[in-house]
């Protein structure tokens, strides 16, 4: 199992986890649906399963290119330590599980799992194609709040939708500052990125962009929404973070990638989530 796992990176998971629980107690605390710990448990299982699939598909999908590329050379299946066949029985064997796991928590969240699959499996494939990919990656994670949403209600509604594309803008606009370490690699070998397309100003400059919308979508619920102030210093954090990571990277200096990519990312989804659910906590004790 260690080694099965090892395809899977535990700390990526901060990313769209915390959105999860901001979907499931949305769902909790703005409808009649009651707080059920065994729903909790289906939906942080769906996301288990979920990520397990798509990380170790892009694993397996990527090894031939990862094998050329120096800074990823060394994971599992180009190193040896997970064949090729091993980590595409993880990925199946991980949808099998998640399709399981929708069907014990209503319906609508049943019928749409073969599309949630198809779009986070669906993006490894991307990079192949289309400089668009980082959107693609953002979309897979993007269902992470509306999916725990309709877990809790079995239907859609606005400001889980908002909660999405937040997770949408944000995810796609970090992984662009991402893929600026793989800029000349994607170039050489025929990948499709937006720095490899454009450049790493240009990059920059639509990660920026795409991180003002994130922005404005997470501010956006205030205007559908009543939340006290610890909600509001969220947003602050949130957008702080945002704009933090863009005064570390910088055109003419990238060697701080790493940083803003996992450290600031992953602060400014768990600290807005804590702040969430204190200020649901405060609003409905």
């Amino acid at each position: 199992m260690k080694k099965y796992f090892s395809l899977v990176l535990f700390a990526h998971s901060v990313f769209a986890l915390p959105f999860a629980m901001i979907g499931f107690f949305l769902g909790v605390t703005t409808t009649e649906n009651p707080f059920s710990w065994y729903k909790l448990i289906l939906v942080l299982l769906c996301m288990v399963f979920a990520r397990n699939s798509a990380m170790a598909f892009n694993r397996y999908l990527d090894r031939n290119i990862d094998a050329k590329n120096p800074r990823t050379k060394m994971r599992d299946i180009p190193a040896g330590k997970v064949s090729a066949n091993e980590a595409l029985i993880f990925v199946i064997a991980n949808c099998v599980f998640f399709a399981i796991t929708t069907y014990f928590i209503n319906p609508l969240c049943f019928y749409l799992s073969p599309v949630a699959l198809f779009v986070v499996l669906f993006y490894s494939y991307t990079k192949r194609f289309t400089a668009l990919c980082h959107l693609v990656l953002g979309l897979g994670l993007a269902l992470a709040p509306i999916g725990a949403y309709i877990a809790v209600t079995g239907h859609f509604a606005l400001v889980p939708v908002l909660y999405s594309l937040t997770v949408l803008f944000w995810v796609s606009g970090f992984d662009i500052i991402y893929a600026l370490q793989d800029e000349e690699f994607d170039r050489e070998e025929n990948l499709h990125s937006i720095p490899s397309a454009l450049g790493i100003k240009n990059a920059l400059n639509v990660s920026v962009l795409l991180h003002v919308l994130s922005a404005t979508c997470v501010i956006l619920p205030v205007f559908f929404t009543s939340f006290s102030w610890v909600y509001y210093v969220g947003i602050v954090f949130f957008c702080s973070m945002l704009i933090y990571q863009h005064l570390l990277v910088k055109p003419n200096d990238i060697s701080k990638v790493n940083r803003a990519f996992q450290t600031l990312n992953g602060y400014a989804s768990v600290v807005f989530a804590v702040c969430f659910l204190i200020d649901a906590y405060l609003r409905h004790k």
